[in-house]
């Protein structure tokens, strides 16, 4: 479906609003502000961690121009990019932020970031992982300053196969930050820098690759919380982005199922597994596809059926059935023997987090461990000791971060809503589940549950919405 960004919440609801985030918030006990202790060690590691390379005897690497490419208005800046192509395929070069280098194992800044688990993401303000002096300072990829990074280096061939593998403990400099879509737009005036101007080549490179190995992209189309120029106020935007997000993406996702080979071959780590899908589940998801008119024949393999769906609303009905069709995912640690379940099925490979140590805190297990690995040397024994309490910590966090968020939408969607009890709406009916249906209004862009639509996945309905609470974040409709 096309990008659509909404109206913002109406002047005179957005106290209510602020005060069901802020009630939010208190619901899930998010931390407020950075206890003292790990506040200080942080401000020590700071002042103490040296970017100059021959005082650290890190290699140099200023010489490579990095840039990086994230969200307007990011700061903390975990990855940074260098892409070349060559005559026989390209060099990428792949900076991620030495977070080690800050946290001592063991101290009240390492409590700290394995209490939180993972930066969280509000409307109304991001509770750090780290405190903003690592996170959106010294190690973050800022340009125009020395910065400490792990820099991963792949030789790649004309199809996008890393061919050579390196990790580099270096000191970097970024000439530039980019917004997707400043450098999308770049990209399709033909002003692009060469790394930027190579994406669309290795992104269509590594989607071959994902054809290959069985994997699947679902490009579901992302709701996002958005907010005014005067701070207070948000609506709500559902787009697909820009290409370059998914090439973005690519190179993240080469480098985490790079670590999760490395980490096997050695025999030590943490990898983000999947199991594949129930094949009770996969025949129920093709029989969906038949009624939704846009039916997956058995000669096609998934990951090329979902590639071949256009942006309809049956197509986007079916891609919200197949979110569904993988289920399960988690962590699992090893130190000798291998986990049975070494795979993360979406992606159809071995796959490890690896590349946003500044926003997860078991990215910085992956780094420090592949580094041992693939440079001979020992893996540090904090490491190894800590990596069986890693998959608890990461689901907590996620399923914390999964009720912020929903719980956050919820609430500018009823605020969004709340004016307009009695209003009819068009909306497009996404799934069916027992008496009722999910549903999309086209505008604004609110997704709800329905009770009483008969109408099938993909069809279009019109609605009044007869209920809006903000301090709840509910919305009650019902079929006209």
């Amino acid at each position: 479906m096309p990008h659509r960004r909404s109206r913002f919440v109406a002047r005179s609801l957005r106290g209510e609003l602020a005060a069901s985030l802020s009630a939010l918030r208190h619901q899930l006990a998010l931390p407020d502000g950075y206890p003292r202790d790990a506040r200080a060690e942080a401000m020590a590691a700071a002042a103490r961690v040296s970017t100059n390379p021959t005082a650290t005897g890190l290699a140099d690497l200023r010489d490579i121009a990095f840039l990086t490419v994230d969200p307007a208005g990011s700061t903390d800046l975990d990855q940074a990019l260098h892409l070349e192509r060559t005559s026989t395929g390209a060099v990428l070069h792949y900076a991620i932020a030495d977070v080690p280098a800050f946290v001592a194992p063991d101290g009240a800044l390492d409590a700290e970031t394995r209490r939180r688990g993972q930066t969280l993401y509000a409307p109304d303000g991001r509770i750090p992982l780290h405190p903003a002096v690592i996170s959106e300072d010294h190690a973050s990829l800022l340009p125009g300053v020395d910065r400490r990074a792990y820099v991963w280096r792949f030789v790649l061939d004309e199809g996008g196969r890393p061919t050579e593998t390196t990790i580099t403990r270096a000191i970097v400099r970024s000439r530039r930050q980019w917004s997707y879509s400043e450098a999308q737009a770049a990209i399709d005036a033909g002003t692009a820098p060469d790394t930027l101007a190579a994406l669309p080549w290795f992104g269509a490179a590594r989607a071959e690759r994902e054809r290959e190995r069985g994997g699947a992209s679902l490009n579901l189309p992302e709701t996002r919380i958005v907010t005014a120029t005067e701070g207070d106020a948000y609506g709500l935007e559902r787009t697909d982005g820009v290409a370059l997000e998914d090439w973005n993406a690519d190179v993240s996702l080469l480098t985490g199922m790079a670590a999760a080979q490395i980490m096997i071959d050695g025999r030590v780590g943490i990898l983000r597994t999947m199991p594949p899908a129930a094949s009770t589940d996969v025949e129920e998801f093709r029989s969906q596809t038949v009624a939704l008119g846009v039916p997956w024949t058995t000669d096609v393999a998934y990951g090329d059926y979902l590639r071949s769906l256009d942006r309809s609303p049956a197509a986007l009905a079916v891609r919200e059935y197949a979110a569904g069709l993988f289920r399960g995912a988690g962590y699992a640690t090893f130190d000798g023997e291998l986990p049975e379940q070494r795979t993360q099925a979406a992606i159809g490979a071995p796959y490890a987090h690896t590349t946003a140590p500044l926003r997860r805190v078991v990215d910085r297990w992956s780094l420090v461990i592949c580094h041992a690995l693939v440079n001979g040397e020992e893996v540090p024994g904090w490491a190894r000791a800590s990596l069986p309490v890693l998959p608890a910590i990461m689901a907590r966090s996620s399923s914390i971060a999964g009720r912020l968020s929903s719980g956050a939408i919820d609430r500018v969607e009823a605020a969004l809503l709340a004016g307009h009890v009695g209003d009819e709406f068009d909306a497009l009916v996404l799934s069916r589940r027992g008496d009722g249906a999910r549903i999309q209004l086209m505008q604004p862009a609110v997704e709800a549950r329905v009770t009483g639509v008969a109408a099938a996945p993909g069809s279009l309905v019109r609605l009044r919405l007869d209920a809006a609470s903000v301090d709840e974040g509910t919305v009650r409709f019902s079929a006209v």
